[in-house]
């Protein structure tokens, strides 16, 4: 909102400072800012408001040490979040931006399904929550709109680079004296395609279409029938991966924001057409506007964390832990960094792969021997760290290491191919 109302005050009245609107640094640093303060203002007072209201965690009882002091503790946090990413989001984003309104649609839809589970559990005294079926149908559900949104609006676009041909020079004789093959660069008009980008190779686009091409001439037509599955499965996948990794203080959130600070950095280039050609990477305009978004997931996180690092005061429940899943793949997404999910989210991956693992074997072995047996001491992975016996706060700060490790590996990709 302040981007439409400063850039009519300028354009009107020249009213000084008003020009710096336009600059997508100075919003996404406003949003950074704002976020922080919503979030840090707001989870104090929300806090306080749960507790009044008796809103505490309902806790599975595992076995695990300090779990019997975590009862109680208000949960239902991630409205803190949602509240401290929409609002910076509204105010200095661009509202018409296709991939705002997806982002914000995103949050909301998943929010809202959280919430309804969060709801269940602490209202109608139901542990189990909402039914597994119906979030799995949510976020099929939210996949299947962004997919088609992102395959057939028309504003959803990339330009392409063209290989120029290679200049041949020769001499008077017919024989060739120097060969000259230009850089590629961006062609003048965008284009629809549903290429994305495969990390480590030189020439590291891929299109979803190519898979249809035994179909013959005019295959690219149904693109959307193999695209839009990948979609689904790619926010099922990630909003699960999150919700999961929630299950220690601070995990899920940290690793979040720095999983949102790269994907902010790869929004930032893929949008600016200067850095894509610099890096060779594939240009989407209007992406940069992302950044903006982005910088306010990244500020709603951190200032989560002050409440939300151990010892909790809050918890952000399945508000918070489906909605920054989801939002995470969505942007991946719209950005064309799909395939570098994971890398980047190989917290999430690890944390949804040893669940799959323990219950796989757990089933294959108690079908086979009569008796279950365990990969993993407890699934998800932090669990068996802290069967293991390390603290909380280490087993964080060391996932939280190799969520660096993990974001500076995805950043350096743009050139190690």
């Amino acid at each position: 909102m302040f981007y439409y109302l400063f850039t009519y005050l300028d354009q009107a009245y020249d009213l000084p400072g008003a020009g710096v609107f336009q600059y997508i640094s100075f919003r996404a640093a406003a949003a950074v800012i704002t976020s922080l303060i919503i979030s840090l203002l707001l989870g104090n007072r929300l806090i306080r408001i749960l507790v009044r209201k008796q809103v505490g965690e309902s806790i599975r009882d595992l076995g695990l040490e300090g779990q019997s002091e975590k009862k109680g503790t208000p949960t239902m946090g991630g409205l803190i979040i949602l509240g401290a990413v929409l609002v910076p989001a509204l105010l200095f984003a661009k509202l018409d931006n296709i991939y705002i309104i997806l982002m914000i649609f995103t949050t909301i839809w998943l929010g809202l399904i959280g919430f309804l589970d969060d709801y269940i559990k602490v209202f109608r005294k139901n542990k189990q929550g909402l039914a597994g079926k119906f979030k799995i149908y949510g976020q099929i559900g939210l996949g299947l709109i962004v997919g088609l949104v992102l395959y057939f609006n028309e504003n959803v676009v990339i330009r392409e680079k063209i290989s120029a041909e290679k200049l041949i020079q020769t001499s008077e004789s017919g024989e060739i004296i120097r060969i000259t093959e230009p850089t590629a660069k961006f062609t003048k008009e965008s284009v629809k395609s549903t290429k994305t980008t495969i990390p480590f190779f030189k020439n590291n686009e891929a299109d979803y279409s190519r898979i249809l091409s035994f179909l013959g001439e005019g295959y690219e037509k149904w693109a959307w029938i193999i695209f839009v599955p990948i979609v689904i499965l790619i926010i099922t996948g990630v909003s699960n991966g999150a919700n999961l990794t929630d299950g220690i203080d601070g995990l899920a959130t940290g690793t979040s924001a720095i999983i949102g600070a790269t994907l902010g950095i790869l929004a930032w280039v893929s949008g600016n057409i200067v850095f894509a050609d610099y890096l060779n990477i594939m240009y989407i305009p209007d992406s940069g506007e992302l950044t903006i978004f982005i910088s306010a997931f990244v500020g709603a996180c951190i200032g989560f964390l002050w409440y939300n690092s151990y010892p909790a005061q809050v918890f952000m429940g399945d508000t918070g832990s489906l909605a920054i899943g989801g939002i995470i793949a969505v942007f991946a997404i719209i950005i064309r960094k799909e395939f570098l999910i994971p890398v980047l989210c190989g917290i999430f991956f690890v944390e949804s792969l040893s669940v799959i693992m323990q219950v796989s074997w757990f089933k294959y072995t108690k079908r086979k021997y009569g008796a279950g047996r365990r990969i993993f001491k407890m699934s998800p992975l932090h669990h068996h760290f802290q069967v293991l016996g390390y603290s909380e706060p280490k087993i964080v700060q060391r996932f939280f290491i190799v969520g660096i490790m993990l974001a500076v590996f995805t950043i350096i990709t743009l050139k190690l191919r």
